[in-house]
């Protein structure tokens, strides 16, 4: 993978990381999402859960030897955490809440803020390093931007595990992360089918350039347009995800930038000012 950062990164998040050269993330203020589903509440408060694949996305103090720990769990969706001790110098927890890990992860509670009674390294990934550490984050800022919590996104818990992998085996960033990207906003239920002109409602031609209305879909561009203008090749060939075409990446990180910071709700991304820092050192 290249070592140029992708400039549609942002700041890592405050969590005990994987890589002792990068340094101390900003904490991150959750944003809810701009449309979520409704809170699968039924399957997650007020029960006890054991051994449930999970990462950790972000973690912070919680009085004075504990953490509250926000996990992206493969079948409960991003739920919140007190891990009791976890800053304690022997606790076993302290070494194993790191992210970017899969973890086997044990709860209990009936209220929102849940109490973790077990977590075990899972193991079998490489970690990340470098830009691809930076990538890490981005995605987890992301995940915790964008998820509402107790909301069950099994589909793209796996694709995110698929997205650390490729990172970790150096596979190009900027397709790596405009795959996540575009899986994440099918899974909120936000993005748009970009095969087929909203105004036409005919499919997408290949030679027209278009533009991205985030609420609606594709249609042809206007003189007036502020948004980024795309080929209808790029929206083709991000629908079927291929990017072998070096315009349809460049287009493609344009566009995604700008849906991603639509559905942000004006929220910031850390991760991308860190990057572009970095890029011009």
């Amino acid at each position: 993978m290249s070592t140029t950062p992708d400039a549609t990164l942002d700041a890592p998040p405050a969590a005990v990381t994987a890589g002792a050269d990068v340094p101390a993330a900003p904490v991150i203020t959750p944003a809810p999402p701009k449309r979520p589903r409704a809170p699968s509440r039924e399957r997650t408060v007020g029960t006890k859960v054991a051994g449930q694949p999970a990462f950790v996305l972000h973690s912070y103090p919680y009085k004075e030897t504990s953490l509250i720990i926000d996990l992206f769990t493969r079948d409960f969706g991003r739920v919140a955490l007190i891990a009791k001790g976890a800053k304690r110098p022997h606790s076993q927890l302290r070494g194993v809440l790191q992210t970017f890990q899969p973890l086997s992860s044990s709860w209990v509670g009936k209220s929102e803020l849940r109490t973790l009674t077990e977590a075990e390294w899972v193991g079998g990934m490489l970690p990340l390093e470098k830009t691809a550490l930076l990538c890490g984050f981005y995605l987890n800022e992301l995940l915790v931007k964008l998820l509402a919590r107790d909301d069950a996104h099994p589909a793209l818990f796996d694709h995110y595990v698929s997205t650390l992998n490729q990172l970790a085996h150096n596979e190009p960033a900027s397709i790596v992360l405009r795959k996540f990207e575009r899986a994440l906003l099918k899974e909120t239920g936000v993005a748009a089918d970009l095969t087929r002109c909203v105004e036409t409602r005919r499919s997408v031609q290949a030679d027209v350039t278009y533009v991205v209305d985030p609420e609606r879909g594709p249609r042809p561009e206007r003189a007036a347009d502020p948004w980024p203008r795309v080929a209808g090749k790029t929206l083709l060939d991000m629908e079927c995800e291929n990017y072998e075409d070096v315009a349809t990446q460049a287009q493609s990180k344009q566009l995604m930038r700008f849906l991603v910071a639509h559905h942000l709700n004006g929220a910031p991304l850390n991760t991308r000012q860190i990057l572009v820092d970095l890029s011009q050192l």
